[in-house]
């Protein structure tokens, strides 16, 4: 089963990398973007055979390591 983990920064947040990206596509000439904000992904590999568990393990890993829950937040989905 795979997990994918969508590791954000909460709203309010100061995104330094976010800001550089926007600033870099519009010296690139790409006109109309608006905030710009980074994140990364996870993709994990997990053994659980029901997705609810595979869900749940992948949360707890979150909420323990993969996500400054302080600062970010984050969203699992699952796929078989």
């Amino acid at each position: 089963m795979r997990a994918r983990v969508t590791v954000m920064l909460k709203d309010g947040v100061l995104d330094p990398q976010g800001r550089a990206i926007g600033h870099a596509l519009c010296n690139l000439g790409f006109a109309g973007v608006g905030e710009v904000r980074a994140g990364k992904v996870i993709e994990l590999e997990l053994t659980a055979a029901d997705p609810d568990a595979a869900r749940l393990q992948a949360e707890e890993m979150a909420r323990r390591l993969l996500a400054n829950m302080v600062i970010e937040r984050f969203s699992v989905e699952i796929a078989q």
